[in-house]
């Protein structure tokens, strides 16, 4: 049968090349050297090579494919039971060792090095401390874009005790799928300029983990599975290094089936020096509310584990009795949520989205974790021979296996209405699978332990702890319960005796029931099919089939990392709100729980017996104590109280500027029979945990555990920067917040000396880490699924913040599952009946919406090279390029759009640039979308080398492009609908600029038309009601600024065009980046710095640290943790600080620096930024220097530039210098470090001292609060952390260097004046840079036009330049849409 290959990374430690070494940096790889190729000669240094040990943890494992096969699956459920197919697993980990002198270099092994290679490897095998290493460091290793996960920064498992796990991700791979090894580059300390330009060679080996054997004079490793000897490439670090031929055969063979296995790599540098190494009309919503509720307290499973199950008594012979524990590997699953612990012991700290979000009918995802320690204690001997003893081991030598369980996505309570309809989605019984593979030394062999549903198995099911768990509303905690199962999955703890399903007491330990389905894969999805109208049936009454209990879909290894606590959050604040509430202010939004490391104080009563809002409980028995903890994003500025969310769109009001209350009621209405009780007084579904206790009597006895046991709730999160806790005397001690997200790497930054923009970035930020939770979520509360207008709007901002390598496949996955038999795509990754109204029929999502799977997959490709990733999903794509093809021109006409526009004069049918403050063009949006699908299709075909649907994808495109210049493109340059009367929607100029619609010879009318835009006044409820309700004195001075001006007669906040933001999620993005490209930076900047209505200042001033979904303010329904707006973060990188990946690359080989300047200092200091890439990571810094003392000078001076740069090993880049100034030529002198310095080493010590002017709140420094007893708002002024500048690393008083000659590039009045780097460390001087005043706009400024400081197309400069070669090129992502 097929395997399924799990795998662990395998770090590399070069600093301690003896194995000793595992600090879960990643730096224990082997890596080796080649030629450089500098800038202006040949640099052919050579080097004494180094060889390394086994690098710090990491690895790889085997499985047999998981099929879930309808009531062949068992696994374990209070009600049913599932039953497996056995699972053969073989996983991979690489740990530290020295390589032994007895390991001999063979001429196969060192590949084409030859006899000096062999010195060399010999050199370090016997005289270790004389070596010199290469100069390129390996790291980030990843198998299929996983990287083990060795431990979540914000864990609260204890590491303290043996036995502890080794990791809490380790990544497991199908053998039945492709196998791909990759690595990152980092240089190497105190390194030559040059040695590191590239990657010339690369040697991997593998080898089985734990397979040590005793030996007298020490460990000594087994010999290796498969070795790779060295492989040449000439080109630098491989976009890939695939398993095949030799490697599949000895990796994949039906042997390691079940095996752990180490890995390493090592890499030879330029010196050629290697380094170290749906719902029913019979079943009816009431039905299904009594089900769900009648199923009371959540189940967990366990199973025993002894030792005859473990000794390898049954292989088949005396000697084979004697047989040692190799490696053990347990594979666990589970609908909805799961936590795994063995003996008692947490496997990892996941649990809310374990297994994430994926269409459960097609595929789940399971884990594996290495139980090892476990079976073998660190300190244990050699089994001792002797009967007697070994009998007595017997007898000691017992397990067990625990899996709690939450409802996730799987078991949600069965509530309808709101925005999120759950009754579309994959639903049943709460359930699990898994089974154990442990593997022996001296046979090789696997057994398959403990596997669900096997009568042999010792499963037991209990009702436990949790009476409720609810991804939207939280859970309810029975502190009781949780008492009386102490213990429960330990041996200690463990009872053969079990009940039935009829035993009295509810928590008793009873065997598993098989699960059922009763619905097909094939019926389930015919259903949707209907439901959506993606295909027709002349049967007036479709049949829909019963789902009570939906099928369950392949099982497949994990695709992304988990959702861990990847941070922990201490309060900023706790305080007392009277009567036993206390409120928690964490600083700063994000998604997650509240952990009391300390437990809760006793509950108390308030003094008038009356709880607070959201805190009052209806449904609990008359003799039970609770506290109650309710989270939420902001404070209700008049009550001081938590702000309620519109949790899964439960709210009190509808949408827009102008909000309309709904009456009280209608969410427990919308909502249906199963709508919280709990939840009717506040109006409004709440995210609240509640910690429940039966009173003290006088009598006690009966009655176990205390509110000093409860901790944190485990499989829901929650959005929120404040938490409300009721009602205790005392405020709770030992309180932080724990940062759920999918557990992928951080690799980019920014930061400038400009506060706003800081903030910005950090609101976006925060959001991003909100949203990122096993899918790519547009809100954390309210509907927590992933939209894909959303996702094409601010990916360009994740893909520089994090490694999205694994997610955002998993992500066009979801929507692959999602896709309909005709073609279409949905709006979302499950389609829930949202927004098709704004969709082309036939069951396709809005266009926008709907194309997010096919952009998303080329910049999957410009990010990171996944070829095969392409031909995997390749079919799925044409197939929505065709459809669109068929049914796109008649849903136009069908939507009453007329071929020439006629009569079109506001926005139509389409969703568009979503929360634009103008009117939305959704008619430019949808054909521009149908032109980015076929261009898309242009791309992928292209690199996938199929010529003659390249060429016919693009004639399509480029007739798109053309039908909308036609009708868009006046004579004297503006671009904008027929009719005079849509001229002002959005997007407009800016997308047809960036997307190069407009042909190059009318691209500068159409920009210096684009500057006659205007900005208008604002209607808000908020906003009209914040000048109701401030002084006179804080009304002058908001007009004096131009923040507020008249709307006839009435004084009214306004927003604007070119000092803020009014771009929907879309245009924001083609807004900033045309105004960048084009020579016209400085008024980008101006948008990002500005003030007011739709500006981050605006935001931040209302005690925003989280981005909010709309650019007014909204205290109902629009979240204030929200994303979709934030693509400008890209282009803080990019173009303020001036790092990006080049449009044309590939896997993220080749990156631009383009750093772009402010006309005045006073708008921004100094700005740096990192990306990181496939190949490592590029960093920039710049500053302007001898700057006049006195401010007033900032916008004339004439002053210095200065710019450091940083590539990577194996990094290419280009560095577009600085352009003219005022028309003339500017010079340039550049220098390299001849050596590098300890990089890592200054980028702790720049970080560090970030920290510390954070923990100063040196960031934005006011915002606006409710004087309840002047009832008036107030301008308060107080430190806050968000926004603080930092100094990049790169100019870090630590980063002590010798620099090599420099040299004078002479300056051009041209533009796009480039130069090719290199890796190495760079230093640019501009000297003689001319500062001047920034531009205003000519009437009540801040919302006029700036036409007038640009009078002619001239003035724009020599970026304006009409040209013919302005047409989008197939190799260009970043312009594709």
């Amino acid at each position: 049968m097929p395997t399924i290959l799990g795998s662990h990374l395998l770090s590399s430690s070069v600093a301690e090349y003896d194995g000793n070494r595992d600090d879960g940096g990643g730096e224990d790889v082997i890596v080796a050297g080649g030629r450089r190729v500098q800038r202006g000669g040949i640099d052919d240094r050579r080097r004494v090579p180094g060889l390394g040990g086994w690098g710090g943890k990491g690895g790889m494992a085997v499985v047999d494919e998981i099929t879930v096969l309808e009531n062949e699956l068992r696994a374990l459920v209070k009600e049913h039971d599932m039953i497996a197919k056995d699972i053969e697993i073989l996983t991979g980990r690489a740990v530290p060792r020295k390589r032994t002198a007895q390991e001999k270099v063979t001429d196969e092994e060192v590949g084409d090095g030859g006899e000096e290679d062999r010195l060399r490897h010999e050199t370090f095998s016997k005289n270790d401390g004389d070596v010199v290493m290469g100069a390129i460091i390996p790291f980030d290793l990843s198998v299929n874009h996983l990287q083990r996960v060795i431990r979540a920064a914000g864990s609260p498992n204890d590491i303290t005790n043996e036995p502890f796990v080794d990791e809490e991700f380790l990544p497991v791979v199908s053998s039945s799928s492709v196998l791909d090894f990759r690595w990152r580059s980092r240089v190497r300390p105190n390194s030559r300029f040059g040695d590191g330009e590239r990657t010339t060679a690369y040697r991997i080996e593998a080898r089985r983990a734990h397979h040590r054997v005793d030996d007298e004079d020490g460990e000594v490793s087994p010999p290796l599975l498969w070795d790779s000897g060295k492989v040449n490439t000439p080109d630098g670090l491989p976009d890939v290094v695939p398993c095949s031929g030799d490697c599949l055969v000895r990796l994949m063979s039906k042997s390691n089936v079940g095996n752990i296995m180490e890995w390493r790599v090592t890499a030879w540098d330029s010196s050629s020096s290697p380094d170290r190494a749906s719902s029913t009309s019979e079943w009816t919503k009431q039905t299904a509310c009594r089900n769900w509720e009648t199923r009371s307290q959540l189940p967990i499973f366990r199973a025993k584990l002894d030792t005859n199950d473990i000794m390898n008594d049954k292989a088949g012979g005396k000697d084979e009795e004697d047989d040692e524990i190799a490696s053990a590997l347990l594979v666990v699953s589970g609908l909805g949520s799961f936590r795994a612990t063995f003996d008692g012991v947490p496997l990892s700290s996941s649990g809310p989205l374990d297994p994430p979000l994926t269409d459960f009918a097609q595929r789940v995802s399971y884990r594996g974790f290495d139980v090892t320690k476990f079976l073998i204690k660190k300190n244990k001997k050699k089994l001792d021979k002797d009967s007697k003893k070994k009998e007595r081991r017997r007898e000691k030598d017992e397990h067990v296996v625990g899996i709690s369980m939450g409802s996730g996505w799987w078991d949600h309570r069965p509530i309808t209405g709101g925005f999120i309809r759950l009754y579309l989605m994959p639903r049943g019984a709460v359930t699990c699978i898994a089974q154990l593979y442990v593997t022996y030394k001296k046979s090789g062999k696997t057994k398959v332990l403990l596997p669900t549903g096997h009568t042999s198995s010792r499963w037991q099911v209990a009702k436990g702890h949790l009476r409720e768990s609810s991804l939207f509303s939280g859970e309810y905690i029975d502190l009781q319960s949780m008492a009386n199962f102490e213990g429960w999955d330990t041996i200690q703890g463990w009872s053969d005796e079990i009940g039935d399903t009829s035993s009295s007491s509810m928590h008793s330990w009873v065997k598993p029931e098989l699960y059922k389905s009763d619905t097909t894969l094939e019926s389930w999805r015919t259903a949707l099919h209907l439901k959506s109208t993606a295909r027709k049936t002349n049967v007036r009454q479709s049949i829909i089939p019963e789902h009570k209990l939906s099928p369950i879909g392949r099982l497949i290894p994990s695709e992304i990392p988990p959702v861990l606590p990847v941070e922990r959050v201490d309060p900023d604040e706790i305080y007392s709100m009277g009567d036993g509430r206390w409120m928690i202010d964490f600083g700063k939004g994000f998604s997650g729980i509240v952990r009391f490391q300390n437990g809760l104080p006793e509950p108390i009563v308030p003094a008038n017996g009356k709880y607070p809002r959201g805190h009052n409980m209806s449904t609990l028995g008359p003799v039970e104590s609770f506290i109650t903890v309710v989270y939420g994003d902001s404070i209700e500025l008049s009550t001081g109280d938590i702000n309620i969310a519109a949790v899964a769109g439960m709210g009190l009001h509808d949408g827009g500027p102008r909000h309309k209350s709904k009456p009280a009621g209608s969410a427990q209405e919308k909502g249906g029979p199963c709508y919280p009780k709990d939840h009717f007084e506040p109006g409004s579904l709440l995210q609240r945990d509640v910690y429940i206790l039966p009173r003290h009597s006088d009598d006690d006895s009966l009655i176990k555990g205390s509110f000093i046991d409860a901790r944190q709730s485990h499989f829901t999160t929650h959005s929120f920067r404040f938490a409300e806790i009721c009602c205790t005397a005392e405020p709770p001690s030992g309180v932080h917040g724990l940062l759920y997200r999918t557990s992928f790497n951080e690799w980019g930054d920014f930061s400038s000396s400009n506060v706003r923009i800081n903030g910005g970035y950090e609101l976006i930020k925060n959001a991003m880490n909100s949203n990122l939770l096993g899918v790519q979520s547009d809100c954390p509360h309210r509907e927590k699924i992933q939209y894909g207008g959303d996702i094409i709007a601010d990916s360009p901002a994740s893909l520089h913040m994090y490694d999205m390598s694994s997610f955002y496949r998993k992500v066009v996955n979801d929507w692959r599952d999602q896709q309909w038999d005709n073609g279409a795509y949905a709006g979302t990754s499950h389609w829930l009946n949202l927004n098709d109204y704004a969709g082309i029929g036939q069951g396709a999502g809005e266009t926008v919406w709907a194309s997010a799977p096919i952009v998303m997959t080329v910049r999957l490709m410009q990010h990171y090279g996944d070829l095969k990733f392409l031909e995997e999903s390749y079919d799925n794509h044409l197939r929505w390029y065709n459809f669109l093809r068929k049914y796109f021109d008649d849903g136009m006409h069908a939507k009453k759009y007329d071929d020439n526009l006629k009569g079109y004069i506001k926005e139509g049918s389409g969703l568009g640039d979503w929360l634009s403050l103008r009117g939305r063009d959704t008619w430019l949006a949808h054909q521009s979308f149908y032109m980015a699908t076929a261009r898309s299709i242009a791309y992928i075909a292209s690199k996938l080398e199929k010529v003659e649907q390249a060429e016919a994808a693009l004639e399509l495109a480029n007739s798109v492009k053309d039908r909308i210049a036609k009708l868009y493109l006046s004579k004297e340059g503006s671009f904008r609908p027929p009719e005079i009367a849509a001229a002002r929607m959005s997007p407009g100029p800016e997308m047809s600029l960036y997307t190069r619609v407009v042909p190059g010879y009318k691209r500068c009318k159409v920009l210096h038309r684009y500057l006659e835009r205007e900005g208008h006044t604002w209607p808000g409820s908020e906003e009209s009601a914040f000048l109701r309700n401030i002084s006179k004195t804080t009304l002058n001075e908001m007009i004096e600024s131009g923040e507020v001006t008249k709307r006839g007669s009435i004084w009214s906040m306004g927003w604007s065009q070119w000092f803020g933001f009014n771009e929907g999620i879309l245009a924001v993005r083609f807004a900033l980046n045309t105004l960048s490209e084009n020579g016209l930076h400085n008024i980008a900047l101006a948008k990002a710095s500005g003030f007011g209505v739709g500006t981050y200042e605006y935001q931040l001033s209302h005690n925003a640290t989280t981005h909010w979904e709309s650019w007014w303010r909204s205290e109902d329904l629009y979240s204030k943790n929200h994303p979709m707006l934030g693509a400008s973060a890209e282009w803080m990188a990019s173009a303020v600080a001036g790092v990006g990946l080049h449009s044309k690359t590939t896997a993220g080989k080749e990156v631009l620096f383009w750093p772009r300047f402010p006309n005045s200092a006073s708008t921004i200091l100094y700005a740096s930024a990192t990306q990181g890439t496939r190949r490592g990571d590029f960093s920039i810094a710049w500053r302007f220097e001898d700057l006049p003392m006195d401010h007033d000078l900032h916008d004339s001076a004439v002053v210095k530039m200065h710019i450091r740069l940083y590539v990577p090993p194996d990094g290419n880049a280009i560095f577009r210098l600085p352009e003219y100034n005022n028309g003339g030529e500017v010079d340039s002198v550049i220098k390299y470090a001849i050596q590098f310095p300890d990089i890592e080493q200054i980028k702790a010590f720049s970080s560090e001292e970030c920290k510390n002017d954070r923990k100063a709140k040196k960031g934005f420094n006011y915002n606006w609060e409710y004087d309840n007893k002047e009832g008036l708002f107030v301008k308060v002024y107080r430190k806050k952390a968000i926004g603080t500048p930092c100094r990049s690393f790169l100019f870090h008083s630590s980063l002590d260097v010798a620099w090599s000659s420099p040299e004078t590039m002479r300056g051009s009045s041209k533009v796009g004046y480039e130069l090719d780097l290199k890796p190495g460390l760079y230093d640019v001087m501009v000297d003689n840079w001319q500062l001047k005043p920034e531009v205003k706009g000519t009437k009540e400024w801040r919302i006029a036009s700036i036409k007038d400081f640009y009078r002619s197309v001239q003035d724009i400069g020599p970026y304006c330049s009409d040209s013919d070669t302005f047409d989008w090129s197939v190799e260009d992502a970043s312009h594709l849409i």
